[in-house]
């Protein structure tokens, strides 16, 4: 059957024809081993390819010389084994009917000398990025000559591993270090006017299209405005278009506006939650517009509707759906079915890509199957016997486990203390900033209702409420409590950041916040806390500040302590708290010389030292289960019945999740709730 949706037509880019609209931009999911796309970065893509997706381009990116380390698990073009990894790749996608393309570049100054071969990191000009740290050598005339090379040898592996084309990157990388004032200060032909910084390349995708001849499509994923003073202006980036369009070198473009040489900057390339949707969407197609060219597009396009409006504006021929599909690989599929409500949502937390530059790989905070597709099911496959099971809490962890368990076919009822689901997501939606974090919350309230599953609310569970559901099976989620830190005194006089977050408590005065847990609980409560107009200071034991935080949810942080001239204060520990009028004293200490000790005279002292677990009700169940609370835990990874039997006379199995084990966070909540759940 035909359909009219602007998002499910075809479109043809020279002989390829892209089954629909969406595609999935280059990233690196950091998946990779030893450099190769082996199985489980493989089984990410096909994931997309089954789920409908038209395009999904591989890497963020795959470099083509060996002086390009891999800054963040990226892929080695440069070699030929690759080739075979990458054939596999599009295989699998291509059984989908979804094309397969790779994005290639030379990383430039935007990486370390110490990774990989240590060789010399190398850029347009010495000039330093602040994020990646290397003071880079000029690029020399045999420099040039050989990552040109380079180009179109990695250009000819894509080709030979049957991909569907590549995309040059060339945004913050060595390609555009050329282009840009910022970044070039060459006196030879490479520098100063337009046409010598585009010399460079002009050269590479003249060389990259002799390698694979006229056929193979060859794209630009390409910054057309760094929005920034020093950097390349909107009239050069729109005519370095117009000219790489005119050479007949390049297919499309892949429009992108900003730099991303600090972490404030790529927030404004990238956005995150509490930032606006689509922003540089009218942007790139004025780009379309200027160059009457094949554009595609993507940031922080996480909506259908946005994606629609976007193609049936005629602003681009291809959205990028990236992070939305890290969320939900199955988005067009659902679409196509009418049902796309069921969509799970890109709440916008970029934990994803906090992870990979952090060193860790792409994560969503609220689709665990997303990455392990070898062990995890996206679509949860039925139980070969219903059973009964009661789930203790409505918080991300209870409701993933009575999801889960309802899409096995079992009957499943929700016991919730509290008159509203959601758990401490409740909590760090009360900053306005993070409000969309809901949206993990909502997307199960509404899977559950489809489902059938009941939730009783304003029922404090105890083993007698448990008992008479007559269950098989009881999941214990009630989450974690807000402690304090081990204090030599003072416990009673300090305030919980969740007190603050709640509203139970209003900043006033002078407020110390000491955080040692690193991550959003304590930062929100500081964020809250600078906007309300108290004067804080941020204190921390760390060497270095919140450590469990990426640097993208870093920057709205920052931005706030900045301008409300919050004070951090790192390597400091609190010791004590003693009241002294009407004011508070605390003591403060260092881990590195314990005869320093200092004190501050404030008006409240706030702590974050993450939760401890609310376990009552399972110590209550414990001896009264079939399996005494134990997880036969070999079986659980192996992906085999997980649950023991150590009481013949228990007449049901028992399992706890999420905090209510210890306090860690969303992702590990819910992956707890898929992990158990999909087997029982």
């Amino acid at each position: 059957m035909t359909s009219n949706d602007p998002l499910l037509q075809p479109y043809q880019l020279k002989h390829l024809t892209l089954k629909n609209r969406i595609m999935s931009t280059a990233h690196e999911p950091a998946y990779s081993e030893n450099g190769m796309p082996t199985d489980r970065y493989r089984l990410y893509h096909r994931e997309k390819a089954k789920g409908g997706i038209a395009l999904t381009m591989t890497a963020g990116s795959a470099i083509v010389s060996a002086d390009s380390p891999p800054a963040f698990g990226n892929l080695h073009a440069y070699r030929d084994e690759i080739v075979p990894w990458l054939k596999k790749l599009a295989d699998d996608c291509h059984e989908y009917g979804a094309a397969v393309m790779i994005q290639l570049t030379h990383l430039g100054r935007r990486t370390g000398w110490n990774k990989g071969d240590w060789l010399p990191v190398l850029a347009p000009s010495p000039i330093r990025e602040p994020a990646h740290r290397a003071f880079p050598k000029t690029a020399e005339d045999w420099d040039i000559e050989r990552i040109i090379a380079d180009f179109a040898a990695a250009a000819q592996r894509m080709q030979d591993a049957g991909l569907d084309g590549i995309e040059i990157e060339a945004y913050g990388h060595l390609t555009d270090g050329f282009w840009s004032p910022a970044t070039n200060r060459r006196e030879d032909e490479f520098g100063g006017s337009l046409e010598n910084r585009m010399r460079f390349s002009m050269m590479m995708t003249e060389a990259i299209r002799k390698a694979v001849g006229p056929d193979f499509i060859v794209g630009m994923r390409m910054v057309a405005d760094e929005d920034w003073e020093k950097g390349l202006s909107r009239e050069e980036g729109v005519e370095i278009a117009r000219r790489l369009v005119a050479s007949g070198n390049i297919d499309f473009l892949n429009i992108i506006r900003g730099h991303i040489d600090n972490d404030a900057a790529l927030n404004n390339v990238i956005p995150i939650q509490g930032m606006a949707s689509a922003p540089h969407l009218d942007f790139a197609g004025e780009v379309r517009a200027a160059t009457k060219f094949p554009v595609f597009h993507a940031a922080r396009i996480g909506d259908v509707a946005t994606a629609r409006h976007a193609i049936a504006e005629g602003k681009l021929d291809m959205v990028g759906m990236t992070r939305a599909h890290i969320a939900d690989p199955h988005i067009v599929n659902k679409i196509m079915s009418g049902q796309e409500a069921h969509i799970r949502p890109c709440v916008g937390a970029t934990y994803c890509l906090d992870r990979i530059y952090e060193g860790g790989e792409a994560l969503c905070i609220h689709n665990a199957a997303t990455s392990r597709e070898a062990e995890m099911p996206h679509q949860i496959e039925p139980a070969a016997v219903s059973r009964k099971a009661v789930v203790i809490g409505a918080g991300p962890a209870g409701l993933e486990a009575a999801r889960v368990l309802a899409e096995r076919g079992h009957k499943v009822d929700v016991l919730e203390a509290s008159g509203k689901a959601g758990g401490q997501v409740n909590l760090l939606t009360r900053n306005p900033r993070r409000k969309e974090m809901i949206g993990i919350i909502d997307w199960r309230l509404t899977e559950l209702e489809r489902l059938g599953v009941t939730i009783h609310y304003d029922v404090y569970a105890g083993a007698d409420e448990v008992s008479a559901f007559a269950p098989d099976l009881v999941v214990v989620a009630t989450g974690g409590i807000a402690q304090n830190p081990e204090l030599e005194g003072g416990d009673a006089l300090v305030t919980s950041s969740w007190d603050i977050l709640a509203g139970a408590v209003k900043p006033e005065g002078q407020v110390l916040l000491y955080d040692d847990n690193g991550g959003h609980p304590g930062m929100s409560a500081a964020e809250v806390i600078a906007h309300s107009g108290a004067e804080l200071e941020l204190v921390s034991p760390e060497r270095f500040f919140a450590p469990e935080m990426g640097g993208m949810n870093h920057v709205p942080y920052a931005k706030t302590f900045a301008e409300k001239n919050v004070r951090v204060t790192i390597n400091t520990r609190l010791k004590s708290v003693r009241r002294d009028g009407n004011s508070l004293v605390a003591v403060l200490g260092s881990d590195f010389s314990e005869q320093s000790q200092w004190e501050r005279r404030v008006s409240q002292v706030v702590v974050e030292h993450g939760t401890v677990a609310n376990d009552e009700l399972y110590l209550e169940l414990k001896p009264i289960s079939r399996n005494l609370g134990a997880v036969d835990y070999p079986a659980l990874i192996a992906r085999r019945a997980p649950l023991p039997v150590k009481n013949e006379a228990g007449s049901f199995d028992l399992i706890r999740i999420g905090d209510a084990i210890a306090s860690r966070n969303i992702h590990a909540a819910i992956y707890d709730a898929l992990r158990y759940c999909s087997l029982l």
